[in-house]
């Protein structure tokens, strides 16, 4: 996708001089559609066209990502796609979802399960577009990749002449391929075609690098077909099309110049944004315009794919990043993943939905099927969280650094959450912190003295560095660097974006190198030690935890405008992330991670140290 410069389309290049699938202005369909039934199927890449059994055939995708919808919301997602006239559901298998830790892998839990998925959209009638990676962008935390590789301090992703990310490669897709095997149509499954990687352009220009992934999912018993997806001018540019596969356009429609590429194989809209995604700080929700796109391409009968038909929420780390080549212009991706989509956030139709439905219904000789409700949504009065936990009393085991610091990933095989660096020192001075990644609260002699942001939007501080006192202890005072990350850059050239701070450390222009730093991961373990206060805090790096009381359960989103900036769980469950810079002030919590009767909700902000109230919404948007 193209993340830094969005084409908002409106209207298709001319198509008179291209010879069209189906002209479905003067031809529509005269029966319904072949639709998955356990039968062999054979789906092929014709002259430009699609074929089906041997006819030509118009994918109608929509695209949602399993790891972003609860799994119990699965059926009723899926159905709402089919409910719009779709066809065919576009998936994004997360490899950093399915290994966290290397050779350790999890497909079946909770929504992981992209087995159950992909079969839940067979038995629902729908066709499947999978795009596997193993890279796949998605706004998703380093682009899918895991980020243990960047524990090597010198690997190359996307690299076929780097043989630790190829051996990593090679593990994953022995390990999903013989899943995806006898769900590929002519194997009696729904799936008509797997992408080969993911706007490979967009990162580089070694065309045997898509060959060599090409040809790693054959000899693992994926004969294909295949498609690429990547911007037309970067395509152009590097000159990566791989010959014989499907070509996917994303933000683009000129079909005639792909064609050009591509010879005679099928051209088709890879991604067409009906809206886009939205940043931290950002004035406002993105948004997109579509419906005019969309109905030339019903008209011209062209194949296309929603990105995204339906978002979901960035649980957990998940939510991604942007940023420029040289890891500047840092660009962290917000926690709903609603992007604006005909289905919004929590599984219901828009306004776009409903008129995107009647677009592509008018072409179409069959009825549609009736529009699914959306889950129910409540709002709960406010409650109140009270100073539960200190971290600065619930510290990791430190470790030297003699040479300044070094990143998260390499210090403790850390791939998310916070890193506190320490020093002691003689004397005050302006304290120059380079290379945050991503946001450090800075303390002296336990004192909260302010904050460096690597993000730069209206309203945050801009400098990179803070005043610190001169001590009052004779042999000197502590100073302490809080730093937490966002997700990794997942874009672009930037793929090598660990955390923690990975610069120098300057007093008065004087380089500090002895440091001690402790990691904490936020993960499971971490949380279920966490020690009690022993007295009223005084400096924040707080933990706050409170019970939400409900007679039945829902939907709801939780209002976090009191707070500052931090995460959020509930009964467990970690939401994600929230910043009061916006424009997302809510967090969706399904019914299903709630109960009837006391629910534990727990809070890390970086800057309060009183206590402060959540309130529960049917929606995002205020």
């Amino acid at each position: 996708m193209r993340r830094r410069a969005f084409l908002r389309l409106s209207a298709l290049a001319p198509l008179g001089a291209l010879s069209l699938r189906v002209d479905a202005a003067t031809a529509p369909p005269k029966q319904a559609e072949p639709a998955p039934d356990g039968r062999v199927h054979r789906f092929a890449l014709g002259k430009r066209e699609f074929l089906l059994d041997g006819r030509p055939f118009q994918i109608r995708s929509g695209e949602m990502h399993p790891i972003r919808v609860p799994a119990e919301y699965w059926t009723q997602r899926i159905r709402m796609v089919k409910a719009m006239g779709l066809n065919t559901v576009a998936i994004y298998l997360m490899w950093n979802a399915l290994e966290q830790e290397p050779g350790v892998f999890d497909l079946e839990s909770g929504n992981r399960d992209f087995v159950r998925f992909i079969k839940l959209c067979q038995q629902e009638g729908m066709w499947v577009y999978l795009r596997p990676g193993p890279y796949v962008c998605a706004e998703w935390d380093f682009g899918g990749l895991p980020p243990y590789l960047l524990r090597e301090p010198d690997i190359r992703v996307r690299d076929k002449d780097d043989p630790r990310y190829m051996r990593a490669v090679a593990r994953y897709l022995d390990t999903i391929a013989p899943h995806i095997a006898p769900l590929m149509a002519d194997k009696g499954g729904p799936i008509l075609m797997v992408q080969v990687e993911n706007e490979y352009a967009s990162f580089g220009g070694d065309l045997a690098y898509l060959q060599r992934i090409q040809a790693m999912w054959r000899e693992r018993g994926i004969e294909g077909p295949f498609s690429i997806s990547d911007g037309l001018g970067t395509i152009q540019k590097q000159q990566t099309y791989l010959p014989g596969s499907a070509l996917g356009l994303d933000g683009d429609t000129d079909f005639a110049a792909a064609q050009a590429i591509a010879g005679e194989a099928p051209v088709w809209v890879g991604e067409g944004y009906p809206g886009w995604l939205t940043h931290w700080g950002d004035q406002e929700f993105q948004r997109g315009d579509y419906a005019a796109t969309l109905k030339k391409l019903m008209a011209e009968g062209r194949s296309f794919n929603l990105y995204v038909a339906h978002g979901g929420s960035n649980f957990g780390f998940g939510a991604g990043a942007n940023a420029d080549a040289d890891y500047g212009k840092f660009d962290p991706v917000i926690t709903s993943y609603d992007y604006g989509a005909p289905i919004d956030e929590r599984g219901a139709a828009t306004a776009d939905y409903r008129e995107f439905r009647r677009i592509i219904g008018e072409k179409l000789a069959h009825p549609l099927p009736a529009v699914p409700a959306a889950p129910p949504a409540m709002r709960f009065a406010k409650f109140e969280l009270q100073p539960y936990a200190s971290l600065w009393e619930n510290l990791t085991p430190a470790k030297p650094l003699d040479q300044g610091p070094v990143a998260n990933e390499l210090l403790f095989g850390q791939d998310h959450g916070m890193v506190l660096y320490r020093a002691m020192s003689p004397k005050g001075g302006r304290l120059s912190v380079e290379g945050v990644r991503d946001y450090a609260t800075v303390f002296g002699a336990g004192r909260y003295l302010g904050y460096i942001s690597r993000v730069r939007k209206p309203g945050l501080r801009e400098a990179t560095y803070v005043e610190v006192p001169a001590p009052h202890a004779q042999d000197g005072e502590a100073i302490e660097i809080l730093v937490d990350s966002f997700g990794h850059v997942g874009y672009g050239q930037a793929m090598a974006d660990r955390k923690g701070i990975v610069g120098e450390i300057r007093l008065d222009g004087e380089v500090q190198q002895h440091w001690s730093a402790h990691g904490f991961p936020l993960d499971d373990a971490y949380l279920a030690g966490l020690r009690p206060l022993a007295h009223k805090p005084e400096r924040p790096g707080l933990f706050f935890k409170g019970a939400l009381a409900l007679q039945k359960t829902a939907d709801t989103y939780l209002d976090m405008s009191a707070w500052d900036k931090g995460y959020v769980w509930v009964n467990g469950h970690l939401l994600g992330r929230y910043w009061r810079i916006g424009p997302q002030q809510r967090l969706f919590c399904p019914a299903s991670w709630l109960k009837a009767g006391e629910n534990e909700v727990l809070v890390f902000d970086m800057h309060r140290t009183e206590e402060a109230a959540i309130e529960g919404f049917e929606h995002l948007h205020a």
